[in-house]
């Protein structure tokens, strides 16, 4: 890629220098989309998010806030919010949450949270439609730099969840949230199969008992 260059591969890791890559997300014609960049390549994702994507980002969104919400948790949650390390790297997340001693960490005014100035995310959602081997792969290891500390992978096809604690730039494989305690999974993709047979305020519903249970 030479920063000329108008035309970029989307919806795949390219090389690119930070400067090429700024460019980019400045560019019009990528607009509405989602940019990453790690270890020197940038990723542009065009791809058409669609009806099941769209419907499982919102179930997860809210199966969050109604259980923060019931057991007492504050948090705040971003939508496709742009995290950045100048010169390194850039993630945009389905959805992000800040909990805890981060809570109220990036004021209203702020546009892309610079990760020099700001604390990464608490918690980070990805809805992998047609992106999972890449949410799997490449972005689990960009979070695991970026200082995450759980990673939530939401299987559409297959209406599971895959989550991991990130610590030390590693991860392993958790079944119940430990940033949201006592929150398991399979109740999450209970409701996700739950979302295929019936709508979403029955769900929630559902949901609502499980977490006053």
């Amino acid at each position: 890629m030479t920063i000329l260059q108008d035309k970029i591969i989307t919806d795949q890791w390219i090389f690119a220098t930070w400067q090429e890559f700024m460019k980019a997300t400045e560019n019009p014609d990528y607009q509405k989309a989602k940019f990453y960049y790690y270890q020197e390549r940038l990723k542009i994702e065009m791809a058409s998010l669609g009806n099941d994507h769209s419907r499982d980002h919102n179930i997860i969104a809210s199966a969050i806030t109604l259980f923060a919400t019931v057991k007492k948790i504050k948090f705040n949650g971003n939508d496709n919010c742009s995290y950045r390390k100048i010169g390194y790297r850039e993630a945009q997340p389905d959805l992000s949450y800040y909990l805890g001693e981060k809570l109220n960490a990036i004021p209203y005014g702020t546009n892309i949270v610079n990760l020099d100035q700001f604390p990464a995310p608490t918690l980070v959602v990805e809805i992998a439609n047609f992106s999972l081997k890449d949410d799997l792969g490449e972005k689990r290891f960009l979070y695991e730099d970026l200082g995450i500390e759980e990673y939530w992978i939401v299987d559409v096809k297959k209406g599971k969840i895959m989550a991991f604690k990130i610590e030390n730039k590693g991860s392993f494989h958790i079944r119940e949230s430990l940033v949201l305690p006592d929150l398991k999974l399979s109740i999450l993709e209970t409701a996700l199969k739950m979302t295929r047979q019936t709508d979403h305020g029955e769900v929630c519903a559902w949901l609502l008992e499980k977490f006053k249970a």
